[in-house]
């Protein structure tokens, strides 16, 4: 564990899967109608799928899997990075979104090294469970506070903007 995380998890101790079902389910009831955070809850639930395949598969298929995380995990980084985040530092906190752009480039960093790793060997397994964690952290941080404060505190223009520039940026990376 690096330094980083130790200094992550003082802070905000890693989250029940409770706490992560009611983050989610309150904010599913508080995204209805509202596009970025519906696309976004989408995602983090194809995020999770995908950290299942890989789990279960093996070998080639497994390498596949990964690539496909990657990628999707890329793709929708960038898009927060560029459409949302810049309102969580206005309507969340600045603290929020620099914590959101630290953890998305770590994650980045952790699945460019998981990729060059022997699937189902002992460091590709730890490798993809540290990967897990991290996101599961950051996804219940965006769920239980970062987005519901977006929906709550940032003005319709802004949430309107949110939803079409969101989408627009995510799909110029969902190629596959």
């Amino acid at each position: 564990m690096s330094i980083l995380d130790r200094l992550a998890s003082a802070i905000a101790p890693t989250a029940s899967e409770e706490d992560r079902a009611e983050a989610r389910g309150n904010l599913e009831r508080l995204a209805e109608g509202q596009l970025f955070a519906e696309d976004i809850l989408r995602q983090h639930k194809q995020i999770e799928q995908l950290f299942a395949e890989a789990r279960s598969a093996s070998g080639a298929a497994a390498q596949g899997v990964v690539t496909r995380l990657a990628l999707l995990l890329n793709g929708h980084s960038m898009a927060e990075e560029a459409t949302v985040y810049p309102e969580i530092s206005e309507h969340s906190g600045k603290t929020h979104a620099g914590m959101g752009y630290e953890e998305h480039a770590m994650t980045k960093v952790q699945l460019a090294e998981l990729q060059k790793l022997q699937p189902g060997s002992k460091d590709w397994n730890e490798k993809l469970d540290h990967i897990e964690s991290a996101v599961q952290q950051h996804v219940y941080q965006e769920e239980s506070s970062w987005l519901p404060d977006l929906i709550r505190n940032a003005p319709l223009e802004a949430r309107q903007r949110m939803s079409v520039e969101f989408r627009d940026y995510f799909e110029r990376f969902d190629r596959g």
